[in-house]
């Protein structure tokens, strides 16, 4: 018999509302993260903003999961007074160029039943008068999360549930064993292993490498992960009584762009840029030479923003399908059961919006568990 009905490998926000799923369903669960403690790469080093859904395509997994996750997430907030500002978001269309863009920003969002209204420049500006406009969306539905106090609530549930965390605990070999799998592990007491019926792969930058363990093929699979840094500025106090709710730009193809957020202590930052990376090593300086840049970004959306007002803030970097210049990437949760591994879940390339859809993710895994 295994030791155990399920091993969730990363304990980012997506690993931590699944443990919490199916612990909470009467599953023996171990949770196992290689950090010293829980959400400290991607989960922790983001917008934390809680999207609407208004971005993806139509049918996508992150378009019906981000809206289902949405929806969990404000409920949650609400039941278990988890830090939150239901803000609402405009993405506005700074020259006449990109109001067509915007259109089909609004046709996407009308397509994944999220409600949204299109303003005149006026009707923006009235929202937000310090903001560069010709036109924009206005979603209600957006705001922003304490991402550290969501995942805290995820990981007092996983544990009130029964299960074991184990930090500082990296997987360094899988392979199938009777009833299941056998997880070989390096930890504080050395090298030891864990037997489990089922294995739920949610380790972030390194759910590439984790389904390789598995010996699945990450190039063969469409696995192979792409790391993009992202960079975020902090504003001066005066730019953030400048506006009250989240501004973005018309997304760009491959990120939504540099935007505007104000968290919910009420600092604002912008960000993040898009710089892929070379090697998987995560650097998370954040380089004070990209100040001019962020200033001219800033101002895109800002006019009233000078370059001396922005401070080097914080980076993360994001596990990305696709590579640059390359199409739209959609999240991959799957039983690996026609590469004959049943019981062994990936969810790989989980990024924006991940956070957003964690619920919504701990749910889609919980129907493939067996």
């Amino acid at each position: 018999m295994p030791d155990t009905d399920i091993a969730v490998i990363g304990a980012g926000v997506v690993g931590l509302a699944v443990a919490a799923r199916l612990a909470e369903d009467g599953r023996g669960l171990v949770l196992l993260e290689r950090h010293p403690r829980h959400g400290t790469e991607t989960s922790s080093r983001n917008s934390q903003v809680v999207h609407a859904g208004i971005y993806y395509p139509a049918g996508s997994l992150k378009a019906r999961l981000c809206v289902e996750g949405r929806r969990r997430i404000w409920d949650l907030c609400r039941d278990h007074d988890i830090p939150h500002r239901k803000t609402g978001k405009l993405v506005t269309a700074t020259r006449e160029e990109e109001l067509p863009a915007l259109d089909r920003v609004e046709q996407a969002a009308r397509g994944n039943g999220v409600p949204v209204e299109r303003l005149g420049a006026a009707e923006a500006r009235a929202l937000e008068p310090a903001i560069r406009t010709v036109g924009a969306l206005w979603s209600p539905e957006s705001g922003v999360v304490d991402a550290h106090a969501l995942m805290d609530h995820f990981l007092q549930r996983t544990l009130a549930a029964g299960a074991t965390f184990q930090p500082r605990t990296e997987v360094v070999a899988i392979e199938p064993s009777p009833g299941g799998y056998r997880l070989s592990v390096r930890g504080p007491a050395g090298a030891e292993s864990v037997t489990a019926a089922s294995v739920g792969n949610a380790a972030g930058l390194e759910a590439d490498t984790v389904a390789a363990l598995a010996g699945i093929d990450p190039d063969a699979a469409g696995y192979r992960l792409h790391w993009c840094k992202g960079s975020y500025f902090s504003a001066s106090s005066r730019c953030a009584r400048l506006v009250s709710r989240l501004v973005y730009p018309v997304p760009a193809p491959e990120s939504l762009g540099v935007h505007v957020v104000i968290d919910t202590g009420g600092r604002l930052r912008f960000g993040p840029d898009a710089e892929y990376l070379a090697t998987r090593a995560g650097d998370y300086r954040v380089d004070p030479a990209k100040r001019a840049a962020f200033g001219a970004a800033a101002r895109r959306l800002l006019p009233d923003v000078a370059d001396d007002e922005l401070e080097p803030d914080i980076a993360g970097i994001r596990p990305k399908l696709q590579g640059r210049g390359e199409p739209f990437r959609d999240f991959v949760i799957a039983e690996e059961t026609a590469r004959g591994l049943p019981g062994f879940i990936d969810l790989v390339g989980i990024e924006s919006p991940g956070l957003t859809a964690s619920p919504a993710i701990a749910d889609e895994v919980a129907r493939l568990v067996r």
